[in-house]
């Protein structure tokens, strides 16, 4: 496969101080970064994921959007440019760019990955990410997250809000989600981000993205709390009511260590 990464971000080197000072937290913004054929395809081929059977669906105060389940409903082109960024050549592009020592691993089931999309009234409140892989003893290091929204507007909201960790009132970064912008960030329990604002665009039009995470195993303590599941703040001012079930207090008591053997138990 040719590589589809646009030639002027080609040396993942010359990135790496940007990557690594940006504020509020080490994270990078490419415009253009996959090649233009490649892009277009993986658009066109974007279904609607309302209609998905295997979709996952969220609904409620925190979050109102829809994800793929799996490799199972990605189009041909999305599956080539997702095999490719999943692939050890870029997993040393990703190592590079972020400057991080733990070898880098992707996600061959898209865990919480792949197609997302946002309809009109679509929220994220802004939160940071559950810290381990779902099924496998993995620490989540990486997210990337390729938006395919040709002629986005910026009146409509949309925009991923990035916060420091201890100013919650206004975002420090605003990426307005346009087509072929990729932004890449660090994953830790403080980077804090979202699209907290329902989004305000017509009936026809939704807010697409490609979403992958890239995992390590073993991080620097300083990088986590505890394990956690993805921890939802209010911001601007918002309180959220608390909003607990039975599976995440189970998760928030029980051990990591036997977390970890009781879902290798179910697994079997």
């Amino acid at each position: 496969m040719i590589n589809p990464i646009n030639p002027n971000y080609s040396d993942p080197e010359k990135l790496n101080v940007s990557y690594t000072t940006n504020k509020p937290f080490p994270h990078i913004v490419l415009d253009n970064f996959i090649d233009e054929e490649l892009i277009k395809g993986v658009l066109d081929e974007f279904p609607d994921l309302s209609e998905v059977k295997s979709r996952r669906e969220f609904n409620n105060s925190r979050e109102i959007k829809f994800i793929s389940n799996g490799f199972v409903d990605i189009s041909p082109k999305a599956f080539e440019l997702i095999s490719y960024l999943n692939s050890d050549l870029f997993l040393t592009y990703l190592q590079k760019l972020t400057g991080i020592k733990e070898i880098l691993i992707s996600d061959p089931y898209l865990s919480g990955g792949g197609y997302h999309e946002v309809k009109n009234g679509g929220i994220l409140k802004v939160h940071a990410d559950f810290n381990k892989h779902p099924s496998i003893n993995l620490d989540r290091r990486i997210n990337l997250l390729l938006y395919l929204n040709p002629g986005w507007k910026k009146e409509w909201g949309g925009d991923l809000e990035l916060y420091y960790e201890n100013d919650l009132n206004s975002p420090c970064v605003s990426v307005t989600p346009e087509f072929n912008r990729c932004v890449i960030f660090s994953t830790t329990s403080f980077t804090y981000h979202g699209n907290p604002d329902p989004i305000e665009c017509p009936s026809d039009i939704s807010r697409k993205s490609i979403a992958l995470y890239y995992f390590s195993l073993g991080r620097p303590k300083s990088e986590v709390n505890l394990m956690h599941q993805t921890m939802f703040v209010g911001t601007k001012g918002e309180r959220l009511k608390k909003h607990f079930t039975f599976k995440t207090l189970v998760i928030d008591l029980i051990p990591p260590i036997l977390l970890r053997y009781i879902k290798k138990l179910f697994r079997k």
